[in-house]
């Protein structure tokens, strides 16, 4: 983005996981991440996998992730919340991925609205899980 770039719709928050045994990536964007939208992605993310299989997250020291809420449902549904010492997001693997979403779906573009940006994230995600499956689709 230019140095002039203003945000008159504010900004939005990609929750995202990435299965490291799987190689696929996941994400849903919120308009804030306080730690109910934190607590609703982890909810979706132990549906994924069967109860018995148990979790291990890596995260950010956000406050938001340590909410009491979010470490006792962790806690009671075998979710293991790893946190990252500060100044150290390198060592999580997602952080790489990052780098590929931001060029194959934001570089370069202007969105008019939070939908256009957050469709053009979906798509990229969707893209990236067919060619995961060998199931190429051209993105939108």
């Amino acid at each position: 983005m230019p140095a002039t770039y203003t945000r008159p719709h504010g900004t939005r928050y990609l929750l995202a996981a990435y299965d490291v045994q799987t190689d696929c990536l996941w994400g849903s964007i919120h308009p804030r991440q306080t730690w109910s939208e934190v607590l609703d992605f982890l909810k979706t993310l132990r549906r994924r996998y069967a109860p018995e299989i148990p979790l291990h997250i890596i995260l950010d020291n956000r406050g938001s992730h340590k909410k009491p809420e979010v470490m006792a449902w962790a806690k009671a549904h075998r979710v293991r919340l790893v946190f990252l010492p500060t100044y150290s997001s390198y060592l999580n693997r997602i952080e790489c991925h990052f780098t590929a979403l931001r060029k194959f779906a934001l570089s370069g573009r202007y969105f008019t609205d939070h939908a256009a940006q957050n469709a053009a994230i979906q798509n990229y995600l969707t893209y990236r899980a067919a060619l995961k499956n060998n199931q190429p689709s051209k993105p939108s």
